[in-house]
């Protein structure tokens, strides 16, 4: 079969099929069902890089890997919350072009996404440090958020939901910069990116006929 089945992705597939699950209750009326899912669905997508770094990967299964993670986040927080929305108020001109920019800056922001971590993985070793812009997952906090708040409060969200698409749309394109926040990292896997920066360092310092270069760091980048 085609496509990769080991473990560093199977979050990946969950967090997709729980998000179609979502979308399927939420066109059914459930709509609540349809945020647990957009919960879940963010749940699995923060904790599957740091799964996915504890196995040493080949290239083609890194570049998989970015690649599905951004296809199952387009179905999970550029999908579901539209689906959300569109059942929650009534369907118009206001509503569907909200929807439609939201979906198009998710769109572009993954695809942009895949573009650069592609390039940064070809030139840097171990994760990501910063985002450009609001990534896609925050819809998983955003959008049940203000669920639960309409809900609540009983206010009516005629006018809220497009104007929060439209917010969201704007800040997944915005070059404003990020942290990325590593909820656990693998022991196993910062020790291999220690061991392949030492050996690169290595090489280097071969090729130049000089001793690799030695600085107060040098003992943690060493591998054991």
């Amino acid at each position: 079969m085609i496509g990769i089945y080991n473990y560093t992705v199977i979050l990946t597939y969950v967090g997709m099929v729980v998000a179609f699950a979502g979308i399927s209750w939420t066109i059914d009326g459930r709509s609540t069902l349809g945020v647990i899912c957009l919960l879940v669905a963010g749940l699995c997508d923060m904790f599957d890089g740091a799964v996915a770094n504890t196995r040493e990967r080949t290239k083609q299964e890194k570049r998989f890997g970015i690649q599905i993670d951004s296809l199952s986040d387009l179905i999970s927080f550029g999908v579901l919350p539209v689906v959300i929305a569109l059942r929650e108020i009534p369907f118009d001109k206001i509503t569907s072009t909200s929807s439609g920019i939201y979906l198009l800056c998710a769109l572009i922001r993954l695809a942009y996404f895949n573009v650069s971590e592609e390039e940064r993985q070809d030139t840097e070793e171990g994760q990501r440090e910063y985002y450009y812009g609001l990534p896609v997952t925050m819809s998983a906090i955003i959008i049940p958020i203000t669920y639960g708040l309409a809900r609540w409060t009983n206010v009516r969200m005629r006018f809220v939901w497009p104007g929060l698409l439209l917010f969201i749309a704007i800040l997944f394109i915005s070059p404003f910069k990020v942290k990325k926040l590593h909820f656990f990292k693998s022991q196993a896997a910062e020790s291999r990116r220690m061991a392949r920066e030492y050996a690169r360092k290595k090489r280097l310092a071969e090729k130049n006929n000089t001793a690799p270069a030695e600085d107060e760091n040098e003992d943690e980048n060493r591998p054991d």
